[in-house]
């Protein structure tokens, strides 16, 4: 494993940090999501150190935080050659190439699985990243849960289908609970069912399309489990304002199917995309 830093600690960050069996450097704004580290965790002064210390960075920062982030670490990245790999939702490879002089950039898509580490994590290369750092992404994320690697032109797809998809299984059972309950089994293997079929319909093949529902679902339910959490919090908790999840819950809400419902998170992703 190669030297791995992580620029944000909160619950992606944290995820990652906490299960790679390696010392892992960190950093965070906030000092207190970094008060109490693992013997195997290092905190570090600044992102700029983080950079000069580590072979591979992890942008795990939220969208809004990138760009200033970039700014701060365009001058320790130049002329380096490591590798970056941002989880920033919608920001293309291309947006962050332009800040890094044409750096190896993987982009990442975790899901609130990485919680419990079992996620589902989407992974794909920029225009100068090798195919031996999609090794390294999937080697990382492994750690929390299943890895499929796509093109870059199926990220918004991603996002509609493993991104979103534990939102409208926990809203699904929020509305069938007794159904939920008493035949668990057959309601689980129905939505996986249904779930492949609408990643399907908007670009996956069906390899692809039975992966990510297969595990999104069977993530969810254990997450369910392992939280404690009602379906309605879990729900809320994937639903940020404005996001994919709830455009496409707002569809499900007027009755529309599932397929519906995906491809409006999947509009609702490109519309917040940058880059």
């Amino acid at each position: 494993m190669k030297t791995i830093g992580i620029i944000g600690y909160g619950n992606m960050g944290s995820a990652i940090a906490e299960r790679i069996k390696a010392a892992v450097f960190v950093f965070d704004n906030d000092k207190l999501k970094t008060a109490n580290l693992k013997d195997t965790i290092k905190d570090v002064l600044n992102a700029a150190l983080l950079v000069q210390k580590s072979e591979v960075i992890i942008l795990a920062v939220k969208p809004q935080d990138l760009g200033p982030l970039l700014e701060v670490i365009r001058k320790p990245a130049k002329g380096t050659n490591k590798l970056f790999i941002s989880i920033a939702a919608g920001i293309s490879t291309g947006y962050i190439e332009k800040f890094l002089d044409n750096a190896r950039v993987i982009r990442a898509m975790p899901n609130i699985g990485a919680k419990i580490g079992k996620s589902v994590t989407c992974i794909c290369k920029g225009l100068f990243a090798r195919e031996g750092d999609l090794g390294t992404a999937k080697e990382i994320f492994s750690n929390i849960g299943e890895v499929q690697e796509l093109s870059e032109d199926m990220m918004n797809a991603a996002t509609a289908i493993s991104g979103s998809g534990p939102g409208y299984y926990f809203y699904a059972i929020e509305l069938n609970f007794e159904e939920y309950k008493t035949n668990h089994k057959k309601f689980h293997e129905d939505f996986v069912n249904s779930l492949s079929r609408a990643a399907r319909g908007v670009g996956f093949n069906e390899k692809t399309a039975q992966f990510l529902a297969h595990w999104t679902i069977v993530y969810s339910d254990l997450l369910l489990k392992e939280t404690g959490l009602k379906p309605g919090e879990l729900r809320k908790q994937v639903t940020s304002k404005g996001g994919t999840t709830e455009a496409a819950l707002e569809v499900l809400h007027r009755g529309g199917s599932l397929l519906d419902a995906v491809k409006a998170a999947v509009e609702r992703a490109k519309a917040l995309s940058r880059g």
